[in-house]
């Protein structure tokens, strides 16, 4: 068995794992900062729930196991969109198709901004990743709606982006109109993230050299 660091901070260590010719990813909580464990373990926790709401979806990682403060997902092939830069807008359309099968399964991913979320497959189609602040609901309410909402405006600002040509009037419409959730969150919510994040975790919202679009 190898074993490949992919990142380390106060919440624990994320580790690329392969054996017998295959690869999974590793979250070891146990390795946290003394204090921090607790809100590691949260987080984990959180990833497992929605991963096990999302079983069986393609584009998103499986769980293989949850239990002892080590998660361990399957790794998904692909580069980050920052590196991809994908400019077909098949990308998009299948990007957003998935991002309603998320919504079916009662899944915001809350963390969409970040290019490094999203990949480009071998094949061209679109993932993602990382769901420690996702939230699986069976209630479909105004909040969860508002959340899956954010979650496609911030696929198209990267669309904006990378593919400006073949944004749809309805979709430069659904860009124009900010929520109060997102001009909330800009004013205080992020500044908030942020310095805790970098004075306190040690790491910042650009980590995998992406842009996090606001």
């Amino acid at each position: 068995m190898q074993t490949g660091l992919l990142k380390a901070d106060a919440l624990g260590r994320i580790e690329v794992v392969e054996e017998g010719g295959t690869r999974r990813i590793r979250r070891d909580t146990r390795a946290a900062r003394f204090g921090l464990r607790w809100l590691a373990r949260s987080a984990a926790a959180r990833e497992a729930r929605v991963l096990r709401a999302l079983a069986g979806l393609d584009g998103v990682p499986q769980l293989l196991s949850w239990g002892g403060g080590v998660l361990e997902r399957s790794y998904m092939d692909g580069a980050p969109m920052q590196r991809a830069q994908p400019r077909d807008p098949r990308y998009y359309r299948a990007a957003h198709a998935l991002l309603k099968r998320l919504r079916a399964r009662g899944v915001a991913h809350n963390d969409l901004a970040k290019e490094p979320n999203w990949l480009q497959r071998a094949d061209g189609s679109p993932a993602v990743v990382d769901f420690q602040i996702a939230w699986a609901s069976s209630r479909r309410g105004g909040l969860f709606r508002l959340l899956a909402r954010e979650d496609l405006r911030h696929l198209l600002k990267h669309k904006r982006m990378y593919c400006p040509q073949a944004l749809t009037p309805v979709e430069r419409r659904v860009l124009a109109r900010r929520s109060w959730l997102a001009g909330a969150w800009k004013a205080t919510g992020k500044r908030v993230y942020k310095f805790v994040a970098r004075r306190l975790f040690g790491y910042w919202d650009n980590e995998g050299q992406g842009r996090v679009r606001d």
